[in-house]
């Protein structure tokens, strides 16, 4: 359930070759036969409980009752922002910082939908580590991570806020991070606490957390869906009806979060055999992630989206379609769009 960091221009346009078969295209949305419309869509990762909504509305059949015939582009080397950006994807499940990134950089991608609304990672060590009660207490010691450009930043500012210097060692996890910071590979790390952190509670290894909202990191929207202008200006019809299923998936998904697992399970039964794992994962989404805090789902606010963008200009990752650092903080309120939404007033 680790979240990918984004290829160079020059990797992510190399391998479009091998995606471009398993994806009918952007511009290829188009009415089959029966009368239904193909609309495909590029998962981030193997199926998880970040993608439940979508499974419940394939299962319960809300797509086919809207006349979209939902084709899933399985995880593969090429990101779904470059496949999205590229036009070989109608939609796909990003994050904050692939959209903010691919955006920057001149890409054609669009945030239409925030599955989650909290933050869905922390800081987190091993519960038993009595010598670490504060992010500043990392100074000097051991972060394991996925190697992505905004993590050291990211760190920096959390122990920075908490009264540190800021100054850790750096290694790549090739496994688990509770299995890392069991292990003694590594002091802290920054897991999922809806999938990672349950399951190194159910596997005896449970973990301490720190909330980066509480330490000055600004809020993200972990798990998105993006598209990309060009398909949502041609489908604005198609983009509208899609979003209507999988808002109702997540709905029931919030409201109903045991059913909702099960639907998942049965979808993706040879992926995910830990049924225990997936039911707790449901419950703490629907229990914290699912609703924001005036219990909207999917909306998204252009405050988040600046607050987010302003760090990574302060902290550099940001370049333009040149490839050179802008000159300016992007305006992020082209980073998304609430206007596909369903009215669930």
């Amino acid at each position: 359930m680790r979240r990918r960091t984004l290829l160079s221009a020059t990797a992510a346009f190399s391998l479009l070759a091998l995606t471009t078969a398993c994806a009918t295209g952007a511009d290829s949305s188009a009415a089959a036969k029966d009368g239904t419309t193909t609309v495909t869509l590029a998962l981030d990762w193997t199926p998880n409980t970040n993608h439940t909504g979508i499974y419940v509305a394939l299962r319960k059949g809300w797509f086919e009752d809207a006349g979209i015939d939902l084709r899933i582009v399985p995880y593969g080397s090429t990101p779904p922002e470059t496949l999205i950006a590229n036009h070989k994807a109608d939609f796909g499940i990003s994050y904050q910082e692939g959209v903010t990134t691919a955006r920057a950089a001149g890409q054609d991608i669009t945030s239409v939908y925030a599955v989650t609304q909290k933050t869905n990672v922390t800081v987190a060590v091993r519960a038993d580590r009595d010598d670490i009660s504060s992010p500043k207490d990392l100074d000097g010691r051991t972060y394991a991570g996925f190697g992505a450009p905004y993590e050291k930043p990211l760190l920096r500012k959390v122990i920075q806020s908490a009264g540190g210097k800021g100054d850790f060692k750096q290694v790549t996890l090739n496994t688990s991070a509770y299995a890392a910071l069991y292990a003694g590979k590594a002091d802290f790390a920054m897991p999922m606490p809806t999938w990672e952190g349950l399951e190194a509670e159910l596997s005896g290894k449970p973990l301490k957390n720190f909330q980066l909202s509480d330490y000055g990191f600004p809020a993200i929207y972990s798990t998105l869906i993006a598209s990309s202008d060009r398909f949502l200006k041609k489908n604005p019809a198609v983009a509208r009806t899609f979003l209507a299923a999988v808002d109702k998936g997540y709905r029931f998904a919030a409201a109903h979060p045991d059913q909702a697992a099960d639907l998942l399970v049965a979808a993706n039964k040879s992926v995910l055999t830990n049924t225990a794992l997936v039911k707790k994962s449901e419950r703490l989404l629907a229990k914290e992630y699912y609703k924001g805090a005036d219990g909207t789902i999917g909306t998204q606010t252009a405050q988040r989206w600046q607050a987010f963008a302003d760090f990574e200009y302060r902290a550099g990752l940001l370049s333009d379609a040149d490839g050179k650092k802008p000159a300016k903080t992007p305006d992020a309120s082209e980073f998304f769009t609430n206007a596909y939404l369903p009215d669930t007033k």
